[in-house]
């Protein structure tokens, strides 16, 4: 098999392809449910500390199986349990033209739109960096930045289930300097949380307010450690330009209130991805028009 994706790249993208909308389907699922499974858990915690006791309604809702597996994918307003054959990643959906088989209830777009995005994603990933260590951790880095982006846009959370075992990953993985050395690596963490640790405090001494969640902080500790504190000195220029123009676009167009808050993680994660792939072409044409590597 490996014989096979060296000497057919089209077998091997098309596979990473695949492999993504698959994954893409399973990550629908993290972002839907994750944070229900927390909301959850902190009740549990809340009447358990407090020694109160939840309502009836409450008692029956956290006393149900509720994780990643159970249970089983249903309608959210029929109750129907979705058949395999209904859960093929983008194929499904356009079968269904978007509605429950059942009771014609619409399907969100976003459920085929995050499997496509996740396949090809992974395509992305795989072509750049070649059948190699680097793709499959990048790959496992690109579905984490998936659901995380995906839990952000819906609830303006970062969860600690994704960014601490993410940040640890980096670490891990460039024990072997799959991507950094681990010196490095070690550095990129602690100056990706300083970071904006640093300016999260600062605006909240000169503003009184709180301009960011600290899931920010995690997740840019760890694309330090992934990447190395070099990456993390251009994903925050980055992410804060296209955060600063989406949002600017968004209020315009959409007329939301300016004084709402805007998840950050999605650009922290987009221009992690973006730097894992081209950042050292990134780095190298800045420094050739700036004149600094003359």
């Amino acid at each position: 098999m490996f014989e096979y994706f060296s000497t057919y790249p089209a077998l091997l993208l098309s596979s990473a392809f695949v492999l993504g909308l698959l994954i893409g389907s399973f990550l629908n699922v993290v972002i839907h449910r994750l944070p229900i499974m927390m909301e959850r858990e902190y009740q549990r915690d809340f009447y358990s500390y407090f020694d109160k006791q939840p309502s009836k309604e409450e008692q029956k809702q956290l006393s149900e199986t509720y994780n990643l597996v159970l249970p089983h994918s249903h309608c959210p307003k029929c109750k129907t349990e979705i058949k395999p054959w209904e859960n093929i990643p983008i194929i499904s959906y356009l079968m269904l033209r978007g509605k429950c088989g059942r009771c014609g209830t619409p399907i969100s777009k976003r459920y085929p739109l995050v499997e496509l995005v996740t396949g090809i994603l992974t395509a992305v990933v795989v072509w750049q960096l070649g059948f190699t260590w680097q793709a499959l951790a990048g790959v496992f880095f690109t579905w984490a930045l998936v659901a995380l982006t995906g839990i952000d846009f819906d609830k303006q959370l970062l969860p600690d289930n994704i960014t601490l075992p993410l940040l640890w990953a980096g670490l891990v993985i460039n024990l072997w300097g799959v991507f950094v050395p681990l010196q490095e690596a070690v550095i990129g963490a602690i100056v990706g949380y300083l970071s904006l640790w640093s300016v999260f405090h600062l605006f909240k001494l000169v503003t009184g307010k709180e301009g960011m969640g600290a899931g920010d902080f995690k997740i840019l500790a760890a694309i330090g450690a992934w990447f190395g504190w070099q990456s993390v000195l251009l994903v925050i220029p980055l992410s804060a330009a296209v955060g600063a123009l989406v949002g600017i676009l968004w209020t315009v167009i959409s007329g939301r209130d300016k004084n709402l808050p805007i998840a950050f993680g999605p650009y922290l994660a987009g221009a992690a991805w973006i730097a894992m792939l081209w950042g050292e072409v990134i780095m190298g044409w800045y420094f050739r028009i700036s004149g600094l590597n003359s």
